[in-house]
Order: structure tokens, then C-alpha cells, then sequence
């Protein structure tokens, strides 16, 4: 194959030339598949037959892959339980089942959310029964059950949500800016957060911030709470726990009405271990849909791991896809676990040094889960082609691999962005084992800025991970010797509470600002919430105590988490009303060890930060490209941000030729120790 297949990649980066043959190898293995498996499209929406569907005349149709069994029967409440009631007929050698199940007194047989299994008679003649791989709605047992195991339901309202709402388009200036949410959290009652609590207390909450991206984690079903949403069970099924589909349906269309878009947090590097519920030993074999032996098994994780070269499982996955897609209007996918899949290490134990090598070690590459993700980003094209709406991927990805957040058509991968891993690691490095005279100024840049040039990056200060109990967030690390009992504005501003919310500013603008061309924050962290997030689990007496967000707090005017919410909203509509996280990477003009300042200009905005613990300037020279008048349109330091009113904001600042900085011009600024300000070019 010729090397126009990935031209764009190495005009991008030349660096690549001596590991064109593996390049070349992914794009050639992609296309082939492609071929097998025809329409992308069509093959996706396999949904619509595979599983149990509700038909037009009343009729219920049933379509099953299930392989290496005798026989295959749909049982539930409609046929007492009778495995030889509804039995599905072969359909090929392959594995494929169907059954046409006719009215029952003119309705459908099977009852709207009534309990339903498949059962099985393996070839060594026992019999299984299990949920429905493709069910689209899954419950936890009754209280009074003896089982722990989810249920099958079969899910056909009479009347369905209506959406009115088209999928947001943001304006040509703007980034991405993503609120990472777990609907069952978001909530200061001690219990399990709903849709509907979501949608009437917690949207309102992003669009006042600002926020033109949610993305929701755990809404694929889950039999363990405590595992996030990591370990799913139902991979069609959105969680019962919180409500209807309809419910989520409701969500996502208001989401939409508010110019808000929603992406799906999806798991598709593993699944869960669960057999009665899961998807784990579904026919009695260690193979279906996954890999057989230790290869389809992921130590640290517990978790069964998929087969990606599989037909049936990339049906399977391409079509769970397009479902969340078609049925709720999600607008694009955050890909957990992404490092998993690209290598067969799985990324565990292995330090990433940025070697080429690391990345093309054919040993080392899943090049099966590669073509997968290509062939899913393949999906997402050919539906923007025939629906006209842009889907948006992110990767996990700790690795860096190159390529990966370039587009097929250049020979990459395909995704729109990775997360930057590194900076929530630079931060909690720096709080957790420097004084404040030791940060760097230098490393910090470096790892804000480290970045590869053309592919997008989504930067964050921390995510989910920091909130976790075992770890600390940012607010916590600056603040949890007096969060409790000082952040009351009726009580004197101790030193302790003065430094954390100062440095949580200053931390989370210079993340947002310098760190990527997109920016994510998890729910609750931007007002320094004063709890780590601890699911109920057997090591806490199943307590929901820290299982919530306490969104309360900010409501309170007389608690200065209030302040730290302000400023995060100011933070994010200085990308909407300037541009910050779509324009080229910044320019770094300053990096002072001694003053601890640094200077950088993006998209026409100057950043001046100060990180000194003690240290103001009055007329400090900083060098700036443009001439000009400068007005400030961001300070950290006043008083509704729970700063000290220090600089005043109508101040008018004119530039001097010559070079500073290597800038063109320059002009003098009052910066207070512990602040940031951003200053516009008027017009």
C-alpha cells in the first residue's frame, strides 16, 4: 500500500517516517475489516433486530447470536418460566437464533416492563439462563429476593419521549468545555440522585457556569454501584437506579435546549466479571464476545476483555454505539480505558518514556482494538455524512500514542481529543510535596504545554479520579484542616482559607488557559466541595453519606464556596466570549523563578499569573505583541471571587514599543501576590 494513506500523519510529524509500515499496516488492517463487514451503518444498526423488539402488527420478534448450544428459549412472567414455551429456531451455523412471537389477545405477548430471560441448553446438555445481551432495560432484584442479580425487562411504553430539541451547535470561537457528572451523586440528599433531579436542579447549575458539554458517567447498567459505571453488566441498558430511559431521553433534550451538548462515558475496554447479569460465560463458554484464556481476562481490573476481531463483537459494539446515538440523542463518546485497549499490556506497570518504539512494538500493540477504534470513528463519519451532526470522541489515554487524535483520512485513529493525564498528576505532585517558594514556573509550563502538536487535548486540574476517598482533591490538599469550620464569611479569613481559594484559582486558570484546546472539571470540584466521594460499599455500613454533591453550598451566601463557583463560571465564559481553548497553543513570554509570575498571550488575551506567596509588583514591564489600549476583563483577586479588590479593574494600560520578552511592545501592571489577571486589547 502507497503511503498517501498516511501522508497527513507524517507532513505532521515527520518523526514517524521509520514506522510508516506499522502506520501504513493499521490503516490497510482498518480497511479490510471494513470490507468484511460492509456498511458501517447497517451493520450498526443491528440493534434494531438483534435482542427483543416490539413490532407494528403487535408481534414480537426475537433475534439472538448465541453459539455452541443445543437450544435457545425466551422465557418470563408472559410464559411462566416454560424454557419449552418459545423456543427459537437456527437460523445458520454460525450461531443465530430467531422467534416471531404473535399477539396475545390482540397485545403484544410479552407485557411493557415485564421480567424476561434467555435460556439455554449448552451442548453438554445443561441448562442456562441469562439476561438478554441486548436487553434495553435491566433491575435490581425485589427486596424480597433471594438473588442479587439484575432483571431482564422488556421495555415497550406505550408512550415514548418526544424530543423537540436539535443537538447543539456551538459558535466558531469556542471550545469544549465538559462537566464531568454522575447522575446518581448529584444530589445533597443522602441517596441515589435521579434523571429528573438532574434535569430540573443540576442543569440549570452547568449553563449558569457556562459549561456547553456534559459528560455523563455510569449510565451504562451496573449491577455494583461502588464501581463508578466501570463494571458494566448491560450494555444497552441505560441505569434503572436513577429512572426510566425515558427519563434520560428527558434529560438530554433539555441539555439540548440549553445549547448544552452530552456526551456518554463508554466502556467498551472490558466488562464486567458477572455471569447471572453479565455478559461473562453467557452460553457456558469463556469466549463469547471475549477472548478465551488469560488473554480475555484483566487481572487488576477483574474483568473480562473483548475480541475485538470478532464479527459478533464488533457488531455488538459498533451497534451499542450507534444505540446510545439514535435512542437518546447522545452527542458523541467519552472511551474509558483506551490505554487498555491499545496495548496487550494494558498500560499496567509500564512507565511511558514517549519512545516511538513503545508505541509500534508489535509485541506490545493491540493492532486488533486499533482497527476496532477506527472502524467506530469510521461509524461516527459516515453518520455526520448522512445526518449532518459532528459526533465527538475523547480518548483515556495516559500513553500519548502518536497519531491517535489525528483523522483517518491523515492515517490516524480518529478521536477529536485525549485527556491530558498528566496535569492532575504535575498538580497533586506540587501540593503534595512542595512549598509554595519551590513551584516551579518552568515545570509547570512544560507540563501544561507538553504536548503533540496537532492532535487536541483536554486539559483538567482533576477529574472523578482525585475525588475519590483514598485521594485528595485540590481544595481538600489546600484546605481540609479548615474547610469545616472556616469557610464561613462570618468568621475572620485565616491564612489557610486565603491561600486555598486563591490558589484554586489561579490553579484552574492556568489549567484551562495554557493546558489544551478543551477543558473538563468534574461536578462539584469547581466550588472546592468540601467531601471526597466514597460509594456505599460493605467498608462503609453501605453508607450514601458521601455518595452526593453537595450543590446546597452554593447557595449560601454566607459560605465562600460561593466564590470558587463564581469564578469558574467567569473562567468559562472567557472562552465563550474570547476564545481561549480553540485558538493555537499559547505564547509564553515569562517564566520567573524568583518572582514566580508567568506571562502568556492567547488569542489576543494576556495572561498575567502570579503564583508568589508574599510578593505584589506595582509596574511590572511584561511584554505583549500587539500595541495598544488593554483593559482587564478577568481578575482573581476581586471581592465576588473571594479575593481583596486590589487591583482596580477600570484601570486603562498602553503599550510601549520595543522589545520585551522577546515582544514586540510592552506595557507596566499592578499584580498582587497570589493573582491572576487577563487584559483584552480594546478596540
Amino acid at each position: 500500500m502507497s503511503k498517501e494513506l498516511i501522508k497527513g500523519v507524517l507532513d505532521l510529524d515527520p518523526w514517524l517516517e521509520p514506522y510508516s509500515k506499522p502506520l501504513i499496516d493499521r490503516q490497510v488492517a482498518f480497511k479490510n475489516k471494513h470490507k468484511e463487514l460492509g456498511s458501517l451503518i447497517e451493520y450498526a444498526n443491528s440493534y434494531q433486530t438483534y435482542g427483543v423488539h416490539a413490532l407494528p402488527d403487535k408481534s414480537i420478534k426475537v433475534v439472538q447470536y448465541v453459539p455452541d448450544v443445543r437450544e435457545v428459549s425466551i422465557v418470563g412472567d408472559f410464559n411462566h418460566w416454560d424454557p419449552e414455551a418459545h423456543k427459537l429456531k437456527r437460523v445458520n451455523d454460525y450461531g443465530k437464533w430467531e422467534l416471531t412471537i404473535p399477539p396475545a389477545n390482540g397485545d403484544f405477548a410479552i407485557p411493557h416492563d415485564s421480567k424476561y430471560k434467555l435460556s439455554m441448553v449448552t451442548n453438554s446438555g445443561e441448562r442456562l439462563y441469562r439476561v438478554d445481551p441486548w436487553v434495553k432495560r435491566a433491575t435490581p432484584p425485589a427486596r424480597d429476593s433471594s438473588s442479587v442479580a439484575y432483571e431482564g425487562r422488556f421495555w415497550n411504553p406505550t408512550h415514548k419521549y418526544q424530543f423537540t430539541n436539535r443537538h447543539p451547535k456551538f459558535n466558531n470561537k469556542e471550545g469544549i468545555r465538559i462537566y464531568e457528572a454522575h447522575v446518581g451523586i448529584s444530589t445533597p440528599e443522602a441517596g441515589v440522585g435521579t434523571y429528573k433531579n438532574f434535569t430540573q436542579n443540576v442543569l440549570p447549575i452547568i449553563s449558569k457556569l457556562g459549561y456547553n458539554t456534559i459528560q455523563l458517567m455510569a449510565i451504562m447498567e451496573h449491577a455494583y454501584y461502588a464501581s463508578f459505571g466501570y463494571q458494566v453488566t448491560n450494555f444497552f441498558a441505560a441505569s434503572s437506579r436513577y429512572g426510566t430511559p425515558e427519563d434520560l431521553k428527558e434529560l438530554i433534550d433539555t441539555a439540548h435546549g440549553m445549547g448544552i451538548q452530552v456526551l456518554l462515558d463508554v466502556v467498551h475496554s472490558h466488562s464486567s466479571k458477572n455471569v447471572e447479569d453479565g455478559l461473562n460465560m453467557f452460553n457456558g463458554t469463556d469466549y463469547y464476545l471475549f477472548h478465551s484464556g488469560g488473554r480475555g481476562n484483566h487481572d487488576l481490573w477483574d474483568s473480562r476483555l473483548f475480541n475485538y476481531n470478532h464479527p459478533e463483537t464488533l457488531r455488538f459494539l459498533l451497534s451499542n454505539l450507534k444505540y446510545y446515538l439514535d435512542t437518546f440523542h447522545f452527542d458523541g463518546f467519552r472511551f474509558d480505558g483506551v490505554t487498555s485497549m491499545l496495548y496487550k499490556h494494558h498500560g499496567l506497570s509500564f512507565g511511558f518514556s514517549g519512545d516511538y518504539n513503545e508505541y509500534f512494538n508489535p509485541e506490545w500493540v493491540d493492532d486488533e482494538a486499533i482497527t476496532y477504534l477506527l472502524l467506530a470513528h469510521q461509524l461516527f463519519g459516515d453518520i455526520t455524512n448522512e445526518d449532518g451532526y459532528k459526533i465527538t470522541s475523547i480518548a483515556e489515554d495516559v500513553s500519548g500514542m502518536p497519531t491517535l487524535c489525528l483523522p483517518i483520512k491523515d492515517g490516524g485513529i480518529g478521536f477529536d481529543y485525549r485527556l491530558s493525564m498528566a496535569i492532575p498528576d504535575m498538580w497533586i505532585k506540587i501540593l503534595k510535596h512542595l512549598q509554595d517558594e519551590q513551584w516551579s514556573m518552568g515545570d509547570i509550563t512544560y507540563t501544561l504545554t507538553n504536548r503533540r502538536h496537532g492532535e487536541k487535548c483536554i486539559a483538567y486540574c482533576e477529574s472523578h479520579d482525585q475525588a475519590l476517598v483514598g485521594d485528595k482533591t485540590i481544595a481538600f490538599w489546600l484546605m481540609d484542616a479548615e474547610m469545616y469550620t472556616n469557610m464561613s464569611v462570618l468568621s475572620p479569613l485565616t491564612p489557610v482559607i486565603d491561600r486555598g481559594i486563591a490558589l484554586h484559582k489561579l490553579a484552574r486558570l492556568v489549567t484551562f488557559s495554557l493546558g489544551g484546546e478543551g477543558y473538563l472539571n468534574f461536578e462539584g470540584n469547581e466550588f472546592g466541595h468540601p467531601e471526597w466521594l466514597d460509594f456505599p460499599r460493605e467498608g462503609n455500613q453501605e453508607s450514601y453519606h458521601y455518595a452526593r454533591r453537595q450543590f446546597n453550598l452554593i447557595e449560601d451566601d454566607l459560605l465562600r464556596y460561593k466564590f470558587l463557583f463564581a469564578f469558574d463560571a467567569a473562567m468559562q465564559h472567557l472562552d465563550r466570549d474570547y476564545g481561549v481553548l480553540k485558538a493555537p497553543q499559547a505564547y509564553v513570554s515569562l517564566k520567573h523563578e524568583l518572582d514566580k509570575l508567568l506571562v502568556f498571550e492567547r488569542n489576543g488575551l494576556l495572561f498575567v499569573i502570579n503564583f508568589h506567596p508574599t510578593q505584589s509588583f506595582a509596574d511590572y514591564k511584561i511584554g505583549v505583541e500587539t500595541p495598544g489600549k488593554y483593559k482587564i476583563v478577568l481578575d482573581s483577586d476581586r471581592e465576588e471571587f473571594g479575593g481583596h479588590n486590589r487591583v482596580d479593574d477600570n484601570t486603562e494600560f498602553f503599550t510601549e514599543p520595543g522589545t520585551w520578552n522577546d515582544r514586540a511592545n510592552s506595557l507596566m501592571v499592578y499584580v498582587p501576590q497570589r493573582t491572576a489577571l487577563v487584559l483584552a486589547k480594546v478596540d
